[in-house]
């Protein structure tokens, strides 16, 4: 793959550029084995539907053609229908946003599933999402397999890391 260049302008970056390197979806790290996407996650619904509406010229139109977003923050888009977000004002707060990514996690996969590659910030953002994995355990310790409506706010906040609760 020839590497090829991404500038972003945004309400919350101009003029940031990255270069993808590998090809979209490909050539992940092997500890990092998402379930979902981020166009499969846009489609179930994530974030109240608001975090990518300023910034979709960035990214493919398809991962756009079934996503569940709004102009204003709105929890029933959500899969589950529940507030499974912290504030972004918390996670600057806890150390949690890189400048390369002010949005955070997701921003980070989702420039992660094009193929730009940051080899320290992967590893730190996929040690992040494999310390998730904790939810999924406690979900199928406290819940009958499948049963939605168990733990719902836990199910929601697994799928803004890209691992399918759906079927735990």
């Amino acid at each position: 793959m020839r590497p090829m260049r991404v500038t972003v302008n945004d309400r919350m970056q101009t003029g940031y550029s990255y270069v993808l390197t590998e090809p979209a979806g490909e050539n992940f790290h092997p500890d990092f084995k998402p379930d979902l996407t981020p166009a499969e996650m846009l489609a179930l619904g994530v974030f109240g539907g608001k975090y990518m509406t300023d910034c979709r010229s960035e990214f493919p139109q398809d991962w756009f053609t079934h996503a569940k977003l709004s102009d204003t923050r709105d929890v029933r888009l959500n899969f589950f229908g529940v507030d499974a977000s912290q504030p972004l004002s918390v996670w600057r707060e806890k150390g949690w946003i890189h400048p390369d990514d002010p949005r955070g996690w997701f921003q980070w996969y989702c420039r992660y599933f094009l193929g730009r590659r940051m080899p320290e910030e992967d590893a730190r953002q996929i040690g992040r999402w494999k310390a998730i994995v904790r939810h999924v355990a406690q979900l199928r310790r406290n819940c009958e397999p499948r049963d939605w409506t168990c733990r719902p706010r836990q199910r929601q906040a697994l799928l803004h890391w890209a691992y399918d609760s759906r079927g735990i």
